[in-house]
């Protein structure tokens, strides 16, 4: 396994940017799950909250598995880029 990323400050800044979001869209599902639970009554909103965040955090680690899984690795990105450059003399 390359682990010459770690030494890649593009690669810090872009897990940095990742993480940024993640936290976002955590905090944000949070709000939108509280609000919808609210309208329920009061002894299935516990529930709800659970069974919501539990549903979300699962979607976003399976859409993130699937994402890495339909990426391609850096060594065939850097193929293709060789390939795809036209010849220099």
């Amino acid at each position: 396994m390359d682990f010459g990323w770690l030494s890649d400050p593009s690669a810090w800044s872009a897990l940095a940017a990742l993480l940024t979001l993640e936290v976002v869209l955590g905090v944000d599902n949070v709000v939108f799950i509280s609000i919808l639970a609210s309208k329920l009554p009061a002894d299935q909103q516990d529930r709800a909250r659970r069974v919501g965040i539990l549903a979300a955090g699962g979607m976003r680690v399976v859409l993130l598995l699937a994402a890495a899984g339909s990426s391609p690795s850096r060594t065939s990105c850097s193929r293709w880029a060789a390939s795809a450059s036209p010849a220099r003399s």
